[in-house]
């Protein structure tokens, strides 16, 4: 059977940006603009908190099933993932270590040297792509990536379930934790790994006890590193959010030939562009960088101010120039120094929570989205097959519209800012765009049938 693919069409051109852009500025600006270095501690705008405050609830595809997890955590520490037995994931992510391996490239099977600094594994739930160059978009996907690596564990993944289907034991952990489809394979075994990582959660610290109304939690010095992060030092334009990530992809000038993001997408103005890591629990994940490049976070500091090289396809966030003072740099440090826990963490646990999925209530129809602050607006439309839907980036980011769907793929290329993409779907459904670059932009389209209701 040959399936018919959606007509989607791309045209770029230029457009004037709307009166209406300078009030939908992006949160850096927003949070920035609410604190003055006058302020005392007690009186930080709740709005502003708000925007960093914990969540209740961990989102999850479905309710965690204690017996995956168990089976997940003995996974993730069983040697015989790898090719010749001599490593598990931990091997590179020690719990210990803040779910990192503290070097700044990482050896692999047969002591290989690893081309990329190893990441931490914190919160990776709320994650909308996985590596650096975020070329996975499940930890499912994610998990088999390393294993089947010849230059990390080196296994094929036939020969991995081979040996793990010899051991009653597992065996009879992979029916306990499956028992809809009792088997050892792949599929449960990339599930497994899964639903034990989305439950690393890192631990509460002093920042989210001052977000919640600990006042005194904070020192002079680290407060006033608050108000640099989301002020002068433009920190929270990628570093947003509880997780201090825009889960976004940005070239911020460092050193070095990897194309990143560019490569995975196949599109040169994302060179150079790796995912914004999480600052949560980065007290213990040093060194830093995808490449692993800075060992400390002055370091981190200087070079946003001055170790920046200087390329076309750096990120348009960079804050640019930054100069800091002396006492600036200390209070900024100081203050990423409470991101972390006071102790090696241990992770924590939320209440697990089912993520709504695209569609229901609250689409508009409308023939024209904009793209403002990392945002689509409206982010969910109707609108009937065959009829355009105009993308405008009013953005200051080069972006990347793309559909990534079983049914269709389309991507836009480099959208850069005044450009539009003109999408037209051929078939009635529910389609999800997303921005390549910035994944966290995400625009659910209904499509009507074309003369239906």
């Amino acid at each position: 059977m040959v399936r018919r693919r959606s007509r989607l069409r791309a045209v770029s051109g230029r457009t004037a940006r709307p009166p209406w852009l300078a009030a939908a500025c992006a949160a850096a600006i927003v949070l920035g603009a609410g604190l003055s270095s006058a302020e005392a501690p007690s009186s930080v705008p709740a709005d502003i908190l708000a925007a960093f405050a914990r969540p209740a609830q961990r989102p999850s595809a479905t309710k965690d099933d204690a017996r995956q997890v168990a089976l997940g955590r003995a996974l993730f520490f069983d040697t015989r993932l790898s090719g010749d037995g001599s490593l598990s994931c931990a091997s590179c992510h020690d719990p210990q270590l803040g779910f990192a391996d503290g070097v700044p490239l990482g050896s692999g099977i047969a002591g290989t040297r690893l081309p990329r600094h190893t990441p931490a594994l914190w919160n990776l739930a709320w994650g909308r792509t996985f590596f650096w160059d975020g070329r996975a978009t499940s930890l499912e996907s994610q998990s088999t990536g390393p294993i089947e690596n010849p230059a990390e564990m080196g296994a094929k993944i036939e020969d991995v379930v081979a040996r793990l289907e010899a051991d009653a034991e597992m065996r009879a952990a992979f029916a306990a934790a499956f028992p809809e489809r009792p088997v050892v394979d792949a599929v449960n075994l990339t599930r497994a790994l899964a639903a034990f990582e989305r439950t690393l959660v890192s631990p509460e610290t002093r920042f989210d006890r001052f977000v919640a109304g600990e006042r005194d939690a904070l020192t002079t010095d680290e407060l006033a590193g608050f108000r640099l992060f989301i002020g002068k030092a433009g920190c929270v334009n990628c570093h947003s959010g509880w997780r201090f990530t825009d889960e976004a992809f940005h070239d911020i000038g460092l050193p070095g030939d990897d194309r990143g993001r560019g490569a995975t997408l196949g599109l040169p103005a994302a060179d150079h562009a790796f995912k914004t890591p999480s600052l949560r629990e980065l007290a213990w994940t040093a060194p830093y960088m995808h490449d692993g490049s800075l060992a400390t976070l002055e370091e981190v500091v200087a070079h946003y101010e001055q170790g920046i090289v200087e390329r076309p396809t750096l990120s348009a966030d960079l804050p640019r120039p930054l100069t800091l003072t002396e006492e600036e740099r200390r209070q900024l440090v100081a203050f990423l120094g409470t991101l972390s826990s006071e102790d090696p963490p241990r992770p924590a646990s939320l209440p697990p929570h089912v993520e709504q999925g695209p569609g229901g209530a609250g689409a508009v129809s409308v023939s024209t989205v904009r793209q403002a602050g990392k945002r689509f607006a409206p982010d969910h439309v109707r609108i009937r097959a065959g009829e355009g839907l105009t993308v405008i980036n009013d953005d200051t980011r080069t972006h990347n519209v793309r559909v990534d769907d079983p049914r269709l793929t389309f991507s836009s290329g480099a959208q850069e800012p005044g450009d539009r993409v003109i999408l037209s779907f051929d078939e009635p459904g529910l389609f999800l765009v997303t921005c390549g670059i910035h994944p966290e932009m995400r625009l659910t389209v209904e499509v009507a049938p074309q003369n239906g209701k």
